[in-house]
């Protein structure tokens, strides 16, 4: 028992010992433990700070991608919405051009088809007519040989002609 009570004299040592090193510790070791742990504090609070700012930033920065990203979107929308506007005032155009351009050759082949034609036609007629002449001369001369029966055709014609 003797060991787990401690005498009088070594609890005036120890307490004096203890005061010492207390009053050593208090005068040189705990300002720099205080100070050290204030420049913690301190830039624990800043780090802190600058958490939050960056935290802060990040947000704005965050909404402002999203604004940007919205606009690009809609940008991109218009940019298509005009290019499909444009193939398709390219394709009507084109689609114009072309029926004007087959317009133009059917209504040149229909023209100079009525050409061809009224000319077949001319040419056609010029040689019946010429036909019915040469066919004409050929029965008169051979009906009106003789200058009696020439005399009694024109008197028939001239009678025809009168009654006309």
């Amino acid at each position: 028992m003797e060991l787990l009570l401690p005498k009088i004299g070594l609890l005036a040592w120890t307490l004096l010992a203890f005061l010492i090193v207390f009053f050593i510790l208090r005068k040189l070791a705990w300002p720099a433990i205080i100070k050290g742990l204030r420049e913690r504090e301190n830039t624990i609070s800043e780090a802190l700070a600058t958490a939050q700012k960056v935290k802060e930033e990040m947000a704005l920065m965050k909404s402002e991608n999203e604004t940007l990203l919205a606009k690009a979107r809609e940008e991109r929308a218009a940019m298509l919405k005009e290019a499909r506007e444009t193939k398709d005032r390219i394709i009507n155009e084109a689609k114009e051009q072309a029926k004007t351009e087959a317009n133009k050759i059917i209504t040149e082949a229909q023209a100079a088809i009525n050409t061809q034609k009224m000319a077949a036609l001319t040419e056609v007629k010029n040689q019946v007519g010429k036909l019915v002449i040469e066919v004409s001369e050929k029965v008169l001369r051979r009906e009106l040989a003789n200058k009696e029966a020439q005399e009694a055709h024109i008197k028939g014609m001239v009678d025809s002609v009168k009654l006309n």
